[in-house]
């Protein structure tokens, strides 16, 4: 019914508004016409009297001028006539007028002007047109006056209007009813009708290929609902067989699994991770030392890990209190709260760290990878300090697994890409992968890179190259082939280069998720309170929605808060109910484009805030700093909806963790169809991060999604991660790890 009432009254509104604009300057013509009409008549008339009169003026005949005056007074249309001295005197005067008050500034104007003039006049309670022209008589001048009922004209213009009025609401009336009876029969029947057949074939009642669909404007959705009724039949058929042949599978992976496993496989030996950014950090606040995780995927997948294998995590160590911890071989046990492996932190100088961090790896390799409109930027002197500090990291490394045969080693992300040689070259034992957590480009855009074969050659070092996707390993393969000399295995997915074998494969990354145990529902977990989240803000909503990145260009972060206005625009009703909270971490302000990028978040939101603000609510808040999981995790939980719109994405693990946090199976991820999470978490509302209208769509949907499909979508992305945890991707990788054969291994420099 919202939609019948919002086109009659925009139809309504339209034909008035029409309507009596046309009426308006049709009455003012009229008006005008009438007025030229009175006047031109009333001029002829007086030049005839005028003619008459003169005369006897001339003789003082006064009792002429009088029968005169009283012959013309009720002729064409004159209420009468009268002749005034220059003095306003009364010369003559019709009996019909005598009471109407003598028009001295008409008189004295035509006298000295010596020409008529009129106007109207409301004096006398009733609408009067007033002619008046110069006489001469004896070498005086006088004033001959025609007084005319103008009352005519009024009621003239009135009829127009109330003929203009009835002819409104009768087309209103009938273009109601037809409006009305056309949605009915048109639209709301068959959606309703469409309605029902969707309900029964989701709730299994029976199945149909054809929806109840008729007429021409619904043929596309009709083709598409049977479309889409048959693959829903498809993929039911297969998720039935899949559950009943997982009932005869193994068990879902847990910590303590992944435990046993790494036991056996590894033999009781410590999994070394090298990586740029560190699991833990130490910063000064308050002049105490404090530690924080900071954000990103990659700690939250593999400090789980870690814990379990009981090894060490070899990163840079980049924060102010980072090395008031350490030891004397900078090394320091995490968790603080528990420790459970070994954190070696490297030191790099400041030059050190802007060519290879800043430059290199996120001014040329990483806009390289995301294709995000970023142009990468590539200095050989970057370059160099990058081969350095790989050098470094090598070397440390090869330090910490010296007493330690046939080691298992995993480096994380492009910040490495020449480590897997380098290691090799010295310890050809070694079992190495390296996981590649970007998007991987295609082999034309990678080629823009000066440095591309050293880069590759370096890359084909590792054992086995994992990547998020299946699209990105294609593009890596495609890559090698356009630009190395080797040997492809495309069955197998490996490259053969220089006696040595490298397995590429997709190890789609995840969080540390559990199946619950089975005494637990939903219902055991309270929902979180959105209110007192946003009372330490003092704001007041009733919805909320979160999104938590890392601030960059490729998170999407201008197009969500111009979804978030777009929404608002849209569906005002929401004003004083729903704000966005954006946790950002910032990261890499050293750049001045990150340092820009970060300003002109904070003015895109001040703008939108400051478009809508109210005394007690703003649309969005943005928090710029590090937070803690157990800091964001009361956001995820108390979220109605959670907003991952990357422009391009390796993985995003920010969607898995807010799924993973639902306990009690509520709440809406809208997610970007170019992460790597959209192609597992299909229950999501998937969106295009360029497409705000869309977006502004899925906010609104999501806030009013029925809550028994928000449930269902929400146990299914969470029965994904249980069984596609990080425990079932570590217990992956590593096995692939154990499997390779480390005989007759040799690595040169070409």
């Amino acid at each position: 019914m919202k939609i019948s009432f919002k086109l009659i009254t925009a139809l309504i509104v339209t034909l008035a508004a029409v309507a009596f604009s046309f009426t308006f300057f049709q009455v003012k013509q009229e008006e005008k016409n009438l007025a030229d009409e009175i006047k031109n008549r009333n001029h002829l008339l007086a030049q005839s009297i005028q003619e008459s009169l003169e005369p006897l003026l001339e003789q003082g005949n006064i009792q002429k001028i009088h029968k005169i005056a009283e012959k013309f007074s009720n002729r064409e249309k004159l209420s009468g006539v009268a002749i005034y001295a220059d003095d306003a005197s009364i010369i003559s005067i019709s009996s019909n007028i005598s009471n109407l008050p003598v028009p001295e500034k008409i008189i004295k104007k035509i006298i000295e002007s010596d020409a008529g003039m009129g106007h109207f006049d409301d004096s006398t309670g009733r609408r009067m047109y007033v002619y008046a022209v110069p006489m001469k008589a004896k070498g005086a001048k006088n004033a001959l006056v025609l007084y005319s009922d103008a009352r005519d004209i009024d009621a003239r213009l009135y009829h127009m209007w109330r003929r203009t009025l009835l002819r409104v609401i009768i087309q209103i009336v009938l273009i109601s009813i037809i409006t009305l009876v056309i949605i009915r029969w048109s639209i709301v029947s068959p959606i309703s009708e469409m309605t029902d057949w969707m309900k029964k074939i989701r709730s299994s009642e029976f199945f149909s290929l054809t929806p109840p669909l008729k007429g021409d404007i619904f043929a596309p959705l009709q083709k598409e609902a049977a479309t889409l009724a048959e693959h829903f039949h498809t993929a039911k058929a297969a998720a039935e067989e899949e559950a009943r042949l997982r009932q005869q599978a193994e068990s879902t992976w847990t910590s303590q699994r992944l435990k046993e496993f790494i036991k056996i496989k590894l033999n009781d030996k410590p999994l070394f991770i090298i990586s740029n950014r560190e699991p833990y950090m130490h910063t000064y606040e308050n002049k105490e030392i404090k530690t924080i995780v900071p954000a990103g995927g990659l700690v939250t997948a593999l400090d789980p890990i870690m814990r379990i294998s009981s090894g060490t995590w070899i990163a840079h160590g980049s924060s102010d209190a980072d090395f008031e911890v350490v030891d004397e071989n900078d090394r320091v046990k995490v968790p603080p709260e528990s420790p459970a492996y070994m954190l070696r932190r490297i030191r790099l100088s400041e030059e050190e760290e802007n060519g290879y961090y800043y430059g290199f790896s996120n001014e040329g390799i990483w806009p390289l990878c995301h294709i995000a409109h970023i142009r990468p930027v590539f200095r050989k002197e970057d370059w160099l300090h990058y081969h350095n500090v790989n050098k470094k990291f090598a070397q440390i490394a090869l330090n910490e697994i010296e007493e330690i045969p046939e080691p298992y080693i995993l480096v994380q992300d492009y910040h490495f890409a020449l480590l897997p040689a380098m290691i090799k070259k010295r310890r050809p034992d070694a079992r190495l992968a390296l996981f590649w957590h970007i998007p991987w480009p295609n082999p034309e855009t990678f080629g823009i890179c000066p440095w591309q074969k050293d880069l590759l050659h370096d890359i084909l070092g590792a054992d086995i190259i994992g990547f998020q996707t299946q699209f990105y390993c294609n593009n890596f393969m495609d890559t090698i082939d356009r630009a190395m000399e080797s040997r492809i295995d495309w069955e197998h997915f490996a490259i053969h280069r220089e006696g040595h074998q490298t397995l590429v494969k997709p190890f789609p990354i995840s969080v540390p998720f559990t199946q619950p145990a089975a005494e637990e529902t939903a219902a055991s977990y309270p929902a979180a309170d959105a209110s007192s989240l946003l009372k330490s803000f003092g704001l007041k909503a009733e919805f909320i929605g979160v999104g938590v990145e890392r601030i960059d260009y490729t998170k999407g972060m201008f197009e969500k808060f111009k979804a978030i206005e777009r929404f608002l625009e849209k569906h005002p009703e929401y004003f004083g109910k729903f704000t966005f909270i954006q946790i950002g971490a910032p990261s890499r302000t050293h750049i001045p484009s990150y340092h820009q990028f970060i300003s002109g978040l904070h003015s895109e939101v001040e703008r939108i805030n400051r478009k809508f603000k109210r005394k007690d609510w703003k649309p969005i808040v943005f928090l710029e700093k590090l937070h803690r999981h157990d800091e964001i995790t009361p956001y995820y939980k108390a979220a109605k909806l959670c907003m991952v719109t990357s422009l391009h994405d390796g993985m995003n693990l920010v969607a898995k963790e807010f799924a993973a946090s639902r306990e009690d199976e509520s709440g809406v991820l809208i997610l970007s169809r170019f992460t790597g999470a959209s192609r597992e978490l299909r229950d999501a509302l998937i969106v295009n991060p360029y497409d705000v209208e869309q977006m502004a769509d899925a906010i609104y949907y999501g806030l009013n999604m029925p809550a028994e499909e928000v449930r269902e979508r929400m146990k299914r992305m969470r029965q994904t991660l249980r069984d596609n945890n990080i425990y079932k991707w570590a217990a992956t990788l590593i096995e692939e790890l154990t499997k390779i054969r480390i005989d007759n291994f040799h690595v040169s420099k070409v």
